[in-house]
């Protein structure tokens, strides 16, 4: 039997902190996709973003069904990923289509680092592992549709996605913790 070291999680406090986590930042998602389409509004972009949130609700709604059902505690920061996240689509997309696919490779390239961050914690055959696994596995796919949709052709790609990575790695912190 591995001995616990000072600090780490109990499987409870891990899987609390897991749905917390996601929850948050599927919430986020969600809003920065609504601020792309506030914008947008129209056109192939737009239908490809819509594809993308439509997942994204998927994936929330199952982590928002699991806090309830696992009785975890919520991240209070629910008005910051709200205004946040629908700030960053918006200002994405008014700087233009690229930009917003831009958004899109830096965000889904965070948070399928961290969704295999949480798969290397959790037992492999847990329907919490499945599931994270399949959205990993769709924010790969969110990743890889706005490459082929000339994001990295953005002026200042590898500013603006480093800016909005570093970004989500602080959301993602203060989520764990709030």
């Amino acid at each position: 039997m591995q001995e616990k070291l000072p600090g780490s999680l109990s499987k409870n406090q891990l899987i609390d902190q897991i749905l917390r986590v996601n929850y948050a930042g599927e919430y986020g998602a969600k809003r920065i996709y609504e601020g792309q389409l506030a914008v947008l509004k129209s056109g192939k972009a737009s239908k490809i973003i819509e594809h993308m949130k439509e997942q994204e609700i998927v994936h929330m709604n199952y982590f928002q069904k699991e806090i309830i059902n696992q009785h975890a505690r919520p991240s209070i920061l629910y008005p910051l990923w709200h205004v946040g996240g629908f700030a960053l689509g918006a200002f994405s997309a008014i700087l233009g289509e690229k930009y917003a696919f831009a958004c899109t490779v830096a965000v889904e390239e965070v948070i399928a680092d961290h969704y295999q961050e949480q798969l290397n914690k959790l037992d492999p055959e847990s329907e919490l592992s499945h599931k994270i696994s399949k959205f990993r596995d769709e924010e790969i796919e969110h990743h890889d549709i706005s490459i082929e949709n000339k994001a990295k052709d953005a002026p200042f790609f590898r500013l603006f996605s480093n800016t909005i990575k570093i970004g989500c790695k602080i959301a993602i912190t203060l989520a764990k913790r709030y």
